[in-house]
């Protein structure tokens, strides 16, 4: 397959440089039609290989948590895109193989592929295998007509074509399956931009929708005549309140053994002559006026920096890394250190590089930040862990997977 593979890929690579303004007009669609057709038989190849790379646990002998992690890593996807790729992969594996085959003809595409197979398991609980037989059929001749969006909409009531006498006990399954796919595909992302701030994007279940309306539509009413504020400024203000206000309850879990907070750093001399910027422990800059501003309700605790900027050893006579040192931690590593991972800092405990038990002290040059998948992994693989020439954590991969065992680092929670 890898021969084939390299085949194809330079008999595209030789599309790509040819031009395409020499070509007629009929010409010019038809050469789109077969590049979307090779573009879904590639999508059915892709689907094998991540449904046999899932199978064999490869993701997690490299060191992920799971395969959609791997993906995301290796293949610079999201992890919506990557999760919904795993998820299609084994639907199609163990599902009716019209769709994959549909899907390597090039008569379907990606998403009504997903459509379909959605729809094919829910006639299946509802009805039997041959049901779902011939409801794939029906779905696969409509895909020819209509999009994803509309071809769902007509797979909640495929059994009034296939077998009528079922079809209101398979419009309530498919209720169930919709409301199930949404459970399974909520999710919401926060990215750190290149400019100092935070994009916040996801997909909210019907349930957890209304809360949010909730809550920050009574908030993002115009304060008054002189409001200047969008509609979206205002929603954007009305969620930090809605923040601020569960902050202040302290009724909210405690994160990493500290209670939920902002911890902002930033120089003691700047911030009494009101010249101070600060940075927030997730990586982003505020302002001078912003520090101050919180610095009127906050508790400041003093941390001694190097000249480098690194955090000096606090807490030497424990064994638990709490309080000042696990602060410090967080504000070095930012989260798990484990490359590829972006678990936050209250989703990690923290690792001795030397254990405890053979007389490693807890100090910061012998902590890391890890999540629980990968400090289950630190110990019982052979990875290692050291901090680099600069104070930072690098991790040394096996021979077997890296033959010169050259270092890695996290970036995700880089502040550069």
């Amino acid at each position: 397959m890898v021969e084939e593979l390299a085949q194809a890929d330079d008999a595209v690579a030789a599309c790509v440089d040819t031009a395409a303004w020499p070509l007629t007009e009929q010409e010019l669609v038809a050469a789109l039609d077969a590049a979307h057709r090779l573009q879904q038989r590639l999508a059915a190849v892709t689907l094998t290989l991540v449904r046999e790379i899932d199978g064999r646990g490869t993701a997690r002998a490299q060191g992920a948590s799971t395969t959609t992690i791997w993906l995301r890593e290796r293949l610079r996807m999201t992890v919506p895109a990557a999760r919904r790729l795993v998820d299609l992969a084994t639907a199609l594996d163990t599902g009716n193989p019209q769709i994959r085959q549909a899907l390597a003809d090039g008569t379907i595409n990606l998403d009504q592929a997903r459509v379909i197979a959605d729809t094919a398991t829910t006639v299946q609980t509802t009805a039997d295998t041959e049901t779902a037989g011939k409801a794939v059929g029906v779905l696969v001749e409509w895909a020819g007509q209509f999009d994803p969006t509309l071809l769902r909409r007509m797979g909640t009531r495929i059994l009034d074509h296939v077998a009528p006498d079922l079809a209101d006990a398979a419009a309530a399954a498919a209720l169930a399956a919709e409301d199930a796919r949404a459970t399974r595909d909520r999710h919401l992302t926060l990215s750190a931009q290149t400019d100092g701030r935070l994009r916040l994007s996801g997909t909210l279940d019907a349930e957890a929708a209304a809360l949010v309306r909730a809550a920050i539509d009574p908030l993002s009413a115009p304060a008054g005549p002189d409001d200047t504020r969008c509609a979206g400024q205002r929603r954007h203000d009305a969620l930090a309140d809605v923040c601020r206000l569960a902050l202040r309850t302290g009724e909210l879990p405690d994160s990493g053994g500290d209670p939920a907070q902002i911890v902002v750093t930033t120089g003691y001399d700047g911030l009494t002559r009101q010249l101070g910027s600060g940075a927030l422990d997730i990586g982003l800059q505020l302002t001078p006026d912003t520090v101050r501003r919180l610095a009127c309700d906050a508790t400041i605790l003093p941390a001694v920096l190097g000249g480098a900027g690194q955090v000096l050893d606090v807490g030497r006579q424990r064994r638990l890394v709490t309080g000042p040192l696990r602060r410090a931690l967080v504000l070095r590593d930012g989260g798990c250190a484990f490359p590829g991972c972006d678990r936050p800092p209250r989703w990690c405990a923290a690792h001795h590089i030397h254990h405890w038990a053979d007389g490693g002290p807890t100090s910061l040059d012998n902590a890391v930040l890890l999540c629980g998948h990968h400090h289950r992994h630190i110990h019982h693989s052979e990875w290692t862990v050291r901090l680099g020439d600069d104070g930072n954590p690098e991790f040394v991969p096996p021979a077997w997977l890296d033959p010169d065992q050259i270092p890695r680092r996290n970036h995700y929670h880089r502040r550069t």
